[in-house]
């Protein structure tokens, strides 16, 4: 390795009137530098590394101490000399610039090396710690009371307060969500619910037809499954909720949601977990990855004449699915033509007899 300070030794390359940088102080030349970290270096060295090229490339010791410390300049020698992008010639004691490309993949593969480090250690943190986490949990506490009906306000804290309850789930989370959600806010379930689910909880999520017609919805209930999660679909109305653990549920507050109830009370909780129960067995489920491969309109056509087959008529159908009778009406015209049904009751007959599996 290049000491960090040079030595004034002879030199023959580079002529004094070029501006290179001298270190305040000198040291013997068989100082061995501390370990200190590598990184990007300033503009100012960027420009002194230009100089260097322009002047051939190499920095004659005798240049080197010639040079003012008033300048600035010493602090980007050092620089370019911590970075690797001179190091010196042990031969006469000048300075060499080096290859960019060769320090860039130097130190990229440190950091990385570094970045593996990190990660593996990261990944033994909760085994290194599991003796200490089962004795945390083995200590008996007392059960505090707790308010039954707790009022969170703003649906930041909202958020938080649904992130802090996922995350300290160790069981089951159930996710009753009616209306067609925000792909946003699907982005954010994600990151909190596969974290869930690599623990080994359960997860079962409820929507509305509707979200057929919501690309995002699909991706996200199809990454969910693949994860261990269920997604199913009722055609019926259902409360907004969430349950964690069967011990605490989230409800609305407010009809705009800006305001939740954190509810905690047993039997307020065992009752809202058997409404979800009972919407979950008459839910229908659906196989999601095949749906990515198929586009929305395509998944609400197919919902379309399922409730078609179940006799509910085109108004019916429209509010069950959140869609507007024009576009239902549509739907029904291009099933009609498809399976040569010349009424809406013919169609609807078709459908039943399982023509729309076909």
């Amino acid at each position: 390795m290049a000491d960090p300070i040079p030595t004034a030794v002879p030199a023959t390359a580079v002529p004094a009137a070029v501006p290179v940088p001298v270190p305040a102080t000198a040291v013997p030349a068989n100082t061995v530098p501390a370990p200190v970290e590598r990184g990007p270096i300033d503009e100012g060295a960027q420009r002194l590394y230009l100089d260097v090229l322009e002047a051939g490339g190499r920095i004659a010791a005798d240049a080197v101490a010639a040079l003012a410390p008033a300048t600035g300049l010493p602090q980007a020698f050092a620089e370019l000399l911590r970075t690797g992008l001179l190091v010196r010639d042990g031969l006469d004691g000048s300075y060499l610039a080096v290859n960019p490309r060769f320090v860039a993949e130097t130190l990229s593969s440190e950091m990385n090396s570094e970045a593996t480090r990190l990660l593996n250690r990261a990944e033994r943190l909760t085994t290194d710690l599991d003796p200490l986490i089962a004795a945390y949990d083995s200590v008996p506490r007392a059960v505090q009371p707790t308010t039954a009906d707790v009022q969170v306000s703003g649906r930041e804290h909202i958020r938080q307060r649904i992130a802090q309850l996922g995350s300290t789930c160790r069981e089951e989370a159930l996710t009753a969500q009616p209306g067609q959600p925000a792909p946003a806010t699907l982005e954010l379930s994600l990151s909190q619910e596969l974290p869930v689910l690599r623990r080994g909880c359960r997860i079962r999520t409820l929507y509305q037809p509707a979200a057929l017609t919501e690309p995002a919805v699909i991706r996200y209930a199809a990454t969910v499954t693949r994860a261990g999660g269920e997604v199913r679909l009722l055609d019926e109305h259902f409360q907004r909720a969430l349950v964690f653990d069967r011990t605490t549920a989230v409800l609305p507050a407010a009809a705009d949601l800006s305001r939740a109830a954190v509810i905690s009370d047993p039997a307020t909780v065992a009752m809202i977990v058997a409404n979800f129960d009972r919407d979950w067995d008459r839910a229908e489920r659906v196989c999601w990855n095949s749906l990515l491969d198929s586009v929305p309109a395509q998944a609400a056509a197919d919902q379309i004449a399922r409730l078609l087959a179940r006799g509910l008529t085109q108004k019916a159908i429209a509010t069950r699915l959140g869609l507007s009778e024009r576009t239902v009406a549509g739907h029904i015209s291009r099933l009609r033509d498809r399976y040569g049904a010349d009424t809406l009751f013919q169609l609807g007959w078709l459908m039943r007899r399982g023509k729309h599996d076909a």
